[in-house]
């Protein structure tokens, strides 16, 4: 049995692992349930799965109180109580889930308790790989990648030498907006880039999606996970979805991993690891999918990947001032405060403008991030 804690157990990825949990109460165990604001799927978890603990923003703490009465559920809330329940000693593997930068400090604290990480939280490398990799190495930590592409990458790699691989394909389907040129996504809303074509996720990655700066932040991501140099790494648009992503080796040869577009699939593969459990999710058949392509990605108009592939080369607070941009360019253009082109603007302008450290720690990464975010709000108006 493994026991299980799950950071943003109400986003799209943490509802697809309680499903899985679901599929094996035999072998996996929620004994934690975090999220943010909303506390009332949260209620329906906590009552269905009966973790040890759960933990909501504060302003959500009274209600979540009075609805677990009864139960034998500890209700926590806040950051710090965030951070430091994953240290708890019953815990196997933490699966961080939550969106963004609040994904970084419980992260760190759980590597430094010897926890293994599902790692659905893809701006924790972004922002802190280099950090992140060491404390793994340091206290003997496992980190399982859970984005499709990397678990693609990941299974393409069991048994392989590091030292073999000559270049990754990371997949991309190009969203919703495939085959348009700028002028095409002048009046683009948020209802039309919400509509991704073949993956059902939250609203800010949906929107990376769009804009292809997902793609450009996984980029990063196996960067730090592979330990790879930038000129190993290289996307593909493959509108099918079916194959995940590949690994070309020095020999020639090349492995891909596939499957129907089902994020359930890396979230057990990452939790069941090193084994492999049968389960009753749907299979892919060749029949259903006569006809795979492939295609290079448009950086002329969608500059977000362009402008991740020159963060992750620039290194240091870079990939941070990126990820932090974005964060409040995303927000800003779902609630309708700026048009879908001024994302890589105002991305892009941050970029040019917050300063550069080469070598930053923890703290320098915080202050970068919330300079950046202050700056990009200041100039929005937000």
């Amino acid at each position: 049995m493994k026991h299980v804690a799950i950071l943003g157990s109400t986003g799209s990825i943490g509802t697809q692992a309680l499903q899985v949990i679901q599929q094996h109460p035999d072998k996996l165990k929620a004994v934690v349930l975090a999220a943010g604001n909303n506390y009332e799927l949260l209620i329906e978890q906590a009552k269905a799965f009966l973790p040890e603990f759960v933990v909501i923003h504060d302003e959500h703490y009274s209600k979540v109180k009075e609805a677990l009465k009864g139960f034998p559920i500890h209700v926590l809330s806040g950051k710090k109580n965030l951070i430091e329940i994953v240290s708890l000693d019953r815990i196997d593997i933490v699966l961080t889930a939550l969106v963004g930068f609040a994904g970084l400090e419980p992260t760190i604290n759980a590597i430094k308790h010897k926890k293994n990480i599902a790692l659905a939280n893809k701006e924790t490398l972004v922002v802190a790989g280099e950090l992140i990799t060491k404390l793994c190495k340091e206290y003997n930590v496992q980190l399982l990648p859970v984005d499709s592409e990397h678990s693609a990458i990941f299974q393409c790699l069991t048994g392989e030498n590091l030292d073999s691989i000559e270049k990754i394909y990371l997949t991309a389907s190009g969203g919703p907006f495939r085959g348009k040129k700028r002028q095409d996504l002048q009046n683009i809303t948020p209802r039309q880039a919400l509509k991704h074509p073949n993956w059902s996720m939250g609203a800010k990655i949906t929107i990376d999606s769009a804009t292809l700066m997902n793609k450009g932040l996984e980029v990063i991501e196996a960067k730090w996970l592979f330990n790879l140099a930038p000129q190993q790494i290289e996307v593909i648009v493959h509108p099918q979805s079916i194959i995940h992503s590949l690994v070309q080796f020095k020999d020639g040869s090349i492995k891909a991993q596939m499957g129907l577009p089902d994020m359930k699939l890396p979230i057990q593969y990452a939790l069941s690891y090193p084994d492999r459990w049968y389960n009753e999710f749907p299979r892919f058949s060749f029949v259903n999918y006569p006809n795979l392509t492939f295609e290079n990605p448009d950086t002329d108009t969608f500059t977000c990947l362009a402008l991740a592939i020159e963060a992750m080369k620039a290194g240091g607070t870079m990939p941070c001032v990126l990820n932090a941009a974005n964060e409040i360019t995303v927000q800003a253009f779902l609630q309708e405060k700026i048009a879908f082109l001024d994302i890589a603007e105002y991305n892009t302008r941050a970029m040019h403008a917050i300063p550069h450290v080469s070598n930053p720690d923890i703290e320098q990464l915080l202050y970068t991030d919330h300079h950046t975010r202050r700056q990009v709000q200041e100039w929005i108006g937000v």
